[in-house]
């Protein structure tokens, strides 16, 4: 029999994962009012075999780029927690070191500088030729073929040895082994990921979109001109999990079978979602490489590289990659996040001027939230003077009464007025009198 108490603990646990940054959505709050009776009546749908896939929303996205979003609803949210919190250990053993995006400590900083030290290793410091091979795949997300990718995780999960996992600690526990490897959570488990996957959310969608947004989204970006049976929605935490299981193979093809010992200072590869670097000495051999894996991709994967991005280059003449431009001995950021920066300044400058006597601390927090985003995100690259620039010339003065900047430019933060001040020197000389009492004591 299937532990159905182990279920509902872990899909309390999948709800707790699934509302960080969405405390505040209509969906979630909706979902909050009735916790207790949401979650159970989820829970009986799922080990009863009852459970669907509810209405998502469809909307258009304009930045940083026009995409198509299908977001689910936040039940089905805390369902792609519960899947992702049962395999995303059993997975981890199966992907390559250098394959990003959705995997724990991979964020997109660490692989920037991943790809900056595989340059300087295959160059030797820079002392020596080397060449960047950068590679896109067309249309990624919509040319998964699900049938390929329900069998590759059947595959994994039949020939792995299904232990329980608790999503609190993220580890492996050897808790109940009789229970673990019974046919029935294999089959409930199975079973869900293949509603997930084989779900056609185009179908039965509430739509918030302008006309003039849908017209200018090319048909390669849209699930509604995809092939049959060929696409995954974007932004779904399932959809990041199985399109990083769709390319594993494919990686230790590369990684293996693409790099013999003859070739030049090794080979240097490194992959995210669907974008890919390979580095090494010999120009001649990358060039061989991009038909092997053109091949490759249209035989196993029914995938093919996008013809307008296969870039070969030096390694000196920099390197434009993900949101920085790689160059020997520095990273700089990479100009669309700076423009968007700027452009963000100007919206926040307009707001701060309409409430510039009611400035609450929404609005506060808010501000704060957007601006040290960025500093943060830019404080990776060489960009002192860029933060330093827009910070003292593109603010308005409304922001230097309310606000303040660090030395460094890194972190903004609010000022106190006068009552905060009276309030925190009350209580530090309340403390100094209680740590002169003790010592009297004493």
């Amino acid at each position: 029999m299937l532990d159905k108490q182990k279920i509902i603990l872990d899909l309390f646990q999948a709800y707790y994962d699934a509302r960080k940054n969405k405390r505040n959505t209509l969906n979630q709050l909706d979902f909050e009012f009735n916790l207790e009776s949401n979650l159970i009546n989820l829970w009986e749908e799922l080990i009863n075999d009852k459970y669907e896939v509810w209405r998502s929303i469809y909307f258009i996205q304009n930045h940083p780029v026009k995409r198509e979003v299908f977001a689910w609803s936040f039940r089905d949210r805390v369902v792609h927690h519960l899947i992702y919190n049962y395999i995303s250990l059993i997975f981890e053993k199966e992907f390559i070191y250098d394959s990003y995006s959705c995997r724990i400590w991979k964020w997109t900083s660490f692989g920037i500088k991943r790809v900056n030290r595989f340059i300087r290793s295959c160059s030797e410091n820079y002392t020596k030729d080397a060449y960047v091979l950068k590679l896109d795949i067309s249309g990624y997300f919509m040319s998964i073929n699900k049938d390929i990718l329900f069998e590759k995780i059947e595959k994994v999960l039949k020939n792995n040895k299904i232990q329980w996992i608790f999503p609190s600690s993220r580890e492996w526990q050897n808790i109940n082994p009789g229970w673990q490897t019974k046919k029935e959570f294999y089959d409930f488990l199975l079973n869900l990921i293949y509603k997930v996957i084989y779900n056609d959310c185009t179908k039965n969608s509430i739509f918030k979109w302008k006309r003039e947004d849908y017209i200018w989204l090319p048909k390669n970006k849209s699930l509604f001109f995809g092939k049959p049976n060929c696409w995954l929605p974007i932004w779904n935490l399932t959809s990041q999990l199985f399109s990083n299981i769709y390319l594993s193979d494919f990686d230790k093809f590369v990684k293996q079978e693409l790099s013999p010992d003859t070739i030049k200072s090794g080979l240097f590869y490194w992959r995210y979602v669907d974008d890919l670097i390979i580095i090494n000495q010999d120009k001649d051999f990358l060039v061989w490489v991009i038909e092997k894996i053109k091949n490759h991709l249209n035989d196993k994967l029914w995938l093919t590289l996008h013809p307008d991005k296969i870039y070969l280059q030096h390694y000196s003449k920099w390197v434009l990659f993900l949101w920085s431009y790689i160059k020997p001995y520095r990273n700089y950021i990479r100009k669309r996040t700076v423009w968007y920066f700027y452009w963000k300044v100007q919206q926040l400058n307009t707001e701060l001027k309409n409430n510039d006597f009611n400035l609450d601390d929404k609005i506060s927090r808010d501000f704060l939230s957007i601006i040290n985003s960025y500093l943060g995100m830019m404080g990776h690259y060489k960009s002192y003077k860029i933060r330093k620039k827009i910070l003292l010339n593109q603010v308005s003065v409304y922001f230097w009464k309310y606000f303040y900047v660090s030395d460094w430019f890194g972190k903004a933060g609010k000022k106190k007025n006068d009552m905060m001040w009276k309030l925190e020197k009350a209580e530090n000389d309340l403390f100094k009198k209680r740590e002169e009492c003790k010592k009297k004591k004493k």
